[in-house]
Parts: C-alpha cells; structure tokens; sequence
C-alpha cells in the first residue's frame, strides 16, 4: 500500500471535499496521459489523491475525467485502496464544466470544496491545510508564491516597461471556497459561456475576494516531459530529508 494510512480528523464541523480535475488531453506531453505517467513508479494521479487520502481536513475526494478514463481511474483507485474517493464522473470540455459537474457530485454535507489539479502530485499537507482553514474562515483562498524572475509587459515584439513583481504572484491549487459561492460562480460561468483557466477567477467574477495563503514551489504542475525530471528530483530530495 502506498503511503496511506488513517490520521483523527480534526475538522469535523466543517466538512470539506475535494474535486480534482482530471480531464484534460496532455496535448503538450506529446497526447500520453500525463496522470497515468510515473513519478518514481508511482502513477502521478495516485500521487495527487494520496496527499488529499492523507490528510485529515479531507473528508471525501470526486474525481471528474474523460469517459474513456473512468473505469481505468476506478480500477487504480481501488488497487491503491483509497478511501476516500466516493465519485468519478464525466468531466466537461472546459475546465469550468469539469469543475462544476464535481461541484455537483460533492456530497450536499460538504460545507466547503477545495479544487486540485490532477497534475500537481507534490502538493503537501501544510498547503492544503492553510489554504482550507483560510476558507472556512473567509469563503475562498488559494496558495500563492513570489515570482522569480523579472516581468516585463510586451506589446508587439517590443518591452515596453517593468511590471512590479511586489503584486504578482503565481497562483496554485489547492483553491478552496464556501460550496455555495463556488457553485454560484460556476454557475453563472456555465449560463454566460464564460471559461476561466482557474476557479478564483470564476469567484472574483462574482465580486467575490479570494484570501492568499502560502504555496510552495515544489507544488509544481505536470504539463511537459521536462516536469517529470523535476518531480522525480523533488521527490528524491524530500526522501534525503527524511
């Protein structure tokens, strides 16, 4: 069994699920599917679920996907023995849709959702922790981390002026928010035809405010095959630091 095991949960008046999209084409991984692939022989998707299976402010985990993917996730599901995932549905052509059947699948005594991306399998417990209890404080937060490098604003080919990085960040998932408003956003989203690249954005489009809690750099997404030699390197290092 792979890293699995039962902790008190320490949340109990406010439940909390996690939807974790996992729909998407893995167009720039060459169309293999990136959740299927290894991260140190572990299935990358079985490295995402495991984080939220093992941490105790996580009551139950929906995943969304492509059809085709929903009896092979089950079948992994079960091999790894997680408990805590109650539903994997048919996920949409946007993200937003994927999101929002998810939303749908929650179990109704689920106060709160967090959404994860399916690709991003380093994602630890201190991040998913303040990013929840950030929420069920204020209704919505999502990690963020400095950028590094210098931004500048291009027009045309041409740099056209610096952009301050003091308020830039770089958001991440976990993203966490009252079930209501979550629903709400994405609801209006679906009504509108509007796609966002993330559910912060959908919950600001409301007029909402989103809380910034700390990310972590090593909560990297998996999107290229350059990406898997950073996770494994990642992974390696926090053994070294065991």
């Amino acid at each position: 069994m792979f890293g699995l095991g039962k902790q008190k949960k320490e949340n109990e008046g406010t439940p909390v699920c996690v939807v974790i999209p996992a729909a998407g084409s893995s167009r720039r991984m060459g169309g293999e599917n990136k959740l299927m692939m290894e991260l140190c022989d572990i299935p990358v998707l079985v490295r995402t679920v495991s984080a939220f299976e093992r941490c105790d402010c996580i009551d139950c985990i929906v995943l969304t996907c492509r059809e085709q993917d929903i009896l092979p996730y089950g079948r992994l599901m079960r091999a790894y023995g997680f408990e805590k995932v109650k539903h994997i549905v048919r996920g949409g052509k946007t993200r937003t849709e994927s999101v929002l059947a998810g939303v749908r699948a929650c179990p109704e005594q689920a106060r709160l959702v967090a959404v994860h991306d399916g690709a991003r399998p380093l994602v630890t417990e201190e991040v998913i922790r303040e990013a929840v209890t950030a929420a069920a404080q204020s209704g919505a937060a999502a990690p963020v981390v400095p950028l590094k490098d210098s931004i500048k604003r291009v027009e045309k080919g041409k740099i056209l002026a610096d952009v301050p990085r003091v308020a830039i960040a770089a958001v991440q998932t976990p993203q966490v928010f009252a079930r209501a408003l979550l629903l709400e956003a994405l609801e209006a989203a679906e009504k509108s035809g509007q796609t966002f690249t993330d559910d912060c954005a959908a919950v600001e489009a409301l007029g909402a405010d989103v809380c910034a809690t700390t990310g972590s750099y090593e909560n990297i997404k998996i999107t290229t095959p350059e990406d898997i030699a950073v996770g494994e390197a990642i992974l390696r290092r926090r053994e070294e630091r065991e």
